[in-house]
């Protein structure tokens, strides 16, 4: 598929936009890493998102997922900055290779690049509730938020 080897092929631009959005959310923990070891995570995200597009398999991206969440939560990143790393980079991809694809092949590389990307944020998110809901979290008061609204 033609989505594969233009992903390849933008991988360097795609990395470097991935990279600079990352640079300008300002997030925590990523700039104490610095450039160069959030460049090299972008890098293997990248990387595996194409490995995943090749086999057409989704649980290296879940696997991925479940294993960076748990590594991010016990070195106390907040869940939105890691989220925001896999934003940041299908939002690259949607910048740099989608423009570039046939337009008989959008749907469904679109279609596929989602799919994979979700596929790594969903295990992401399931791993850290598991994870937090394992500790006293407050929880929210539904209730408040339908004040007012009844009657």
């Amino acid at each position: 598929m033609e989505l594969v080897a233009r992903m390849q092929e933008a991988r360097a631009d795609v990395l470097r936009d991935a990279a600079d959005a990352l640079r300008r959310a300002h997030l925590q923990h990523y700039d104490d890493a610095g450039e160069a070891e959030s460049e090299r995570r972008l890098d293997h995200l990248l990387g595996l998102v194409i490995e995943c597009l090749r086999q057409r398999a989704l649980s290296p991206i879940a696997q991925y997922g479940a294993t960076v969440a748990q590594e991010r939560y016990h070195a106390g990143f907040d869940i939105a900055e890691v989220q925001t790393a896999f934003n940041v980079l299908e939002e690259a991809i949607w910048h740099v290779v989608v423009p570039a694809l046939p337009e008989d092949e959008l749907a469904t590389a679109v279609g596929m690049i989602g799919a994979v990307l979700g596929a790594g944020k969903d295990a992401l998110a399931r791993t850290w509730v598991s994870l937090a809901s394992r500790h006293h979290v407050g929880s929210l008061d539904v209730n408040a938020l339908f004040d007012g609204l009844s009657g």
